[in-house]
């Protein structure tokens, strides 16, 4: 049974800073309803303060359907929300004038400061909240100024003195300005961290996309010569064996023994006998953890080890670095070299898994990934573990024996 707060942790980084700004949004609204609506009750009598009060409940209900709404259409999910923002506008308006008749025609005293209270707030809620819904700085500064202006002008039913009036205009314009500023800031701050990790996953792309392309230049480079060897003695049998000459058969030969070697050299390239050399992983490695904002400890050295060795271990490196930019969220990752009682030991660490639950460590997956390395690393007598080791941190460890002589060399430093 999944326990309770699980629906968070499954979620990615940008879905849960997603799922903080939209509840932040509604959580205004709720600030609108306590601050406005229930404090009328200390202020005026039970039935006046519960018109005010469900009056903020509408308005503030409103306000958070429209910053919903106006969220998805700041990320590209809806069209924009024309009519709920002029649905905004009308309640806004509505409830700004029952509560400028309810200060001018109800008892003096508390129930002006009650309605005051409910005219001014609504107008700076709704001048944050409709500049969600629209774009450019022009524009929203024009709408907060509206309101602004707005505000001033229909307090003129009240016979306020001018400078009240301009000093009830000049509250919204800075209230209404800062929720705007506050809550577009926010929408930026959405859009930036789902930006970031669409270039995460775009890097991710890029490092398979290069390893592809590294494949297929170590592929050409096996079979292009070898072909064209085949190519030109076959040719030359053909013409030989038209002459009666009794050398087309040696160079038959020798092209079934180029096609035999081909054959060899190309089954090398797929298992990785020839590219995935132990030095060259460790320093590609380093350099893709630090282009994707990762910090790489990479520790150890490769002199001296077998080159069947350093192939095996060359695999592992890759898988690892490739499975740290596809998943989880790592921000250091330490790859260790070191010899220990005749076996070379590979360990990398990074900090990006899943958060330990109460039913045990994240399950590790067992993916064609872990299975073709443990296959690469048995043909050399080696292990494979990788499971969680702490709190946010994954290993995987590989262990290789070494042959007599290797196991007494000591192990350069990597550079």
């Amino acid at each position: 049974m999944r326990r309770p707060g699980g629906w968070w942790r499954i979620k990615s980084t940008p879905e849960k800073v997603e799922t903080y700004t939209r509840w932040s949004f509604h959580f205004f609204g709720v600030v609108e309803v306590l601050a406005l609506g229930v404090t009328a009750y200390g202020r005026t009598g039970v039935g006046l303060a519960t018109v005010l009060c469900l009056l903020v409940v509408v308005h503030a209900a409103v306000c958070m359907v429209v910053s919903s709404m106006a969220l998805d259409w700041t990320l590209g999910r809806r069209p924009q929300p024309v009519r709920m923002l002029w649905t905004l506008v009308a309640v806004t308006a509505v409830v700004a004038v029952a509560a400028v008749g309810i200060a001018d025609r109800g008892p003096a005293g508390e129930v002006e400061t009650a309605a005051g209270s409910v005219y001014g707030g609504v107008m700076c809620y709704a001048a944050g909240v409709i500049t969600l819904g629209v774009r450019g700085r022009g524009r929203r500064v024009a709408v907060v100024g509206a309101f602004a202006l707005g505000a001033g002008l229909l307090t003129f039913p009240l016979e306020m003195p001018a400078l009240a009036s301009v000093v009830v205009a000049g509250l919204v314009l800075v209230t209404g300005g800062f929720l705007a500023a506050t809550s577009i800031f926010s929408l930026w701050l959405l859009k930036a961290v789902y930006a970031l990790d669409d270039a995460k996953e775009t890097r991710a792309r890029l490092a398979v996309a290069e390893e592809r392309l590294r494949f297929g230049r170590d592929l050409h480079d096996v079979m292009g010569r070898n072909l064209s060897v085949i190519a030109l003695k076959s040719e030359l049998a053909v013409q030989l064996s038209r002459r009666g000459r009794p050398e087309a058969v040696e160079q038959m030969i020798e092209v079934q023994r180029i096609a035999q070697e081909s054959q060899r050299e190309v089954r090398d390239v797929v298992r990785g006998y020839r590219e995935a050399a132990l030095e060259v992983e460790l320093a590609g490695a380093r350099g893709v953890l630090s282009a994707a904002g990762i910090v790489a400890e990479v520790t150890g050295g490769t002199a001296g080890l077998p080159s069947e060795v350093q192939a095996a271990l060359g695999w592992v490196v890759r898988e690892a670095t490739t499975n740290v930019l596809r998943h989880g969220d790592a921000k250091k990752v330490a790859v260790t070299v070191r010899m220990s009682e005749g076996r070379v030991v590979l360990t990398v660490e990074n900090d990006g898994v899943a958060e330990t639950t109460e039913d045990g460590p994240p399950a590790v997956s067992g993916g064609s990934g872990l299975a073709g390395l443990r296959e690469r690393l048995s043909a050399v007598d080696g292990t494979l573990e990788a499971g969680p080791a702490g709190k946010g941190v994954f290993r995987l460890t590989a262990e290789v024996p070494l042959p007599a002589a290797a196991a007494g060399a000591p192990l350069g430093v990597a550079s």
